[in-house]
């Protein structure tokens, strides 16, 4: 059991979050990435559970292909590429805020707008579908991206437990002109949306007490079903999305082939393989930047 931050303790976090991101808009990026490595190293040092888990969960995915150092490597630099959304995404919002933010995108990077550009080929030709990513790059810059590509989009939230925080961070991803729902009973809400012809945006790779066991690196993971459940009942593809870091305020993107609900005599096994084919879609975009992975959150959790 944690204990519930202070009323304090909000404001000063609020504080730390407000000056970090007006630091990162005055200072170069590069230097920027320089501190957060060092910062992320520090962090490793000293916040000593999450350290452990980290640990654990890479040894647990990638111990089988990796030695220990490079092991140790990866989970280090995971705590800094976290720490990097913040400064990206204050960098890069006047880009995404322009009116001409999709022709900017195309221009400066045409790789990944070609590959964002066959997500929204595939959202236009399912009428909405079930974007789904992993806890991996930068999630928080694929609400702006999509509207940039002029995608609509509903996105699920978890809410902080920070209010002061939640309000900063509901204020930014506002702007992206996307909707955003918080976690709880929206199950209809969003399945009338997909009717409507608008995409879902959900990051499914979270312990949660009331998912099912599906594969995940080797492992049973409890995984929300809710994206094979709206696949189903909408008849919509889910589609594994992420945006990763190639370098100063550059990235790819990924979008895997669609995973179509299928005839099915029994709704239960349907939803397994549908979670099933979507845990190894993220696996395989994980694989490729494992660096840039959430690796701190408890993934193979268990509820008794």
């Amino acid at each position: 059991m944690h204990r519930p931050k202070s009323q304090l303790q909000k404001i000063a976090e609020t504080a730390v979050i407000l000056a970090a991101a007006g630091l990162s808009w005055l200072l170069p990026m590069a230097f920027i990435r320089f501190i957060l490595r060092r910062v992320g190293a520090l962090a490793f040092r000293l916040l000593g559970r999450r350290r452990r888990i980290t640990l654990e969960n890479v040894r647990l995915a990638l111990g089988d292909r990796l030695d220990e150092a490079k092991q140790i490597r990866i989970a280090r630099e995971s705590f800094s590429a976290f720490a990097l959304s913040l400064p990206e995404i204050v960098k890069l919002r006047p880009l995404f805020m322009a009116s001409d933010a999709g022709g900017r995108i195309r221009r400066a990077a045409p790789e990944l707008a070609g590959v964002l550009d066959r997500a929204r080929a595939i959202h236009d030709q399912a009428r909405g579908c079930i974007f789904v990513t992993p806890h991996l790059g930068n999630w928080e810059l694929l609400p702006f991206v999509c509207a940039a590509l002029d995608i609509p989009l509903a996105v699920v939230i978890r809410p902080l437990d920070n209010p002061y925080l939640e309000r900063l961070l509901n204020l930014s991803r506002q702007g992206t002109g996307q909707l955003f729902l918080p976690k709880r009973n929206t199950f209809l809400p969003l399945q009338q949306m997909l009717a409507q012809g608008k995409s879902i945006g959900l990051l499914p790779d979270q312990s949660t007490m009331k998912g099912l066991p599906a594969g995940f690196f080797g492992r049973p993971a409890l995984t929300t079903p809710v994206p094979a459940l709206l696949a189903i009942y909408q008849e919509r593809p889910i589609v594994v999305v992420a945006c990763c870091r190639t370098g100063h305020l550059r990235f790819c993107g990924y979008v895997s082939e669609p995973i179509w609900p299928g005839p099915h005599g029994s709704e239960k096994e349907e939803v397994l393989r549908l979670t099933a084919a979507t845990n190894r879609a993220m696996e395989e975009i994980i694989r490729r930047h494992p660096e840039q992975y959430f690796w701190m959150h408890n993934r193979w959790k268990t509820y008794t």
